[in-house]
């Protein structure tokens, strides 16, 4: 049949069907049906609701705050840690390459904490295992000095202009 004896209608339809794609089933052939799972089906595995902790727990891990948030935590509960009596006479300020830096206010204070050392390092690494403190480095009150920051040149400093 040519095309100018066809209708319309039928022409159409076979321009549909060859843009869209022949999609009836023919006899004697069972098509089988296969279901698609996309991820966001209700009542598949893993679409469960999970608790707000958990699911902040795997944030921080994610993003990789775990150890900082330990050290945080050491920081903010060293009266836990440490003691009441022990924590009315000193301060954890920072920690800084494994080192926690706790103030004392005198020099007795931190020459006896020097002593508890090994046991309040225990206490941390068994409450707060990722906050990689490994050891505790104890200072006495602050007194006035030329040295400015961690590290210092060597030298006589300042002092070698009073002539």
């Amino acid at each position: 049949m040519s095309d100018a004896s066809r209708s319309e209608a039928a022409r159409v339809y076979q321009h549909f069907r060859e843009i869209f794609g022949d999609h009836r089933p023919r006899p004697g052939r069972a098509r089988a049906r296969t279901r698609e799972v996309s991820g966001s089906e209700p009542f598949t595995p893993g679409r469960d609701p999970k608790p707000l902790a958990a699911a902040i727990d795997g944030l921080t891990t994610q993003l990789g705050w775990s150890a900082p948030l330990s050290q945080h935590e050491v920081l903010a509960s060293w009266a836990e840690v440490a003691g009441d009596e022990i924590a009315k006479h000193s301060d954890a300020i920072a920690i800084e390459g494994g080192v926690l830096q706790v103030r004392c206010e005198s020099t007795a204070w931190a020459t006896q904490l020097r002593l508890m050392r090994t046991d309040l390092v225990t206490r941390i690494l068994d409450r707060y295992p990722g906050a990689g403190v490994e050891t505790i480095r104890f200072q006495g009150p602050d007194a006035p000095t030329w040295k400015r920051g961690p590290r210092s040149v060597p030298g006589r400093g300042p002092r070698d202009t009073y002539g």
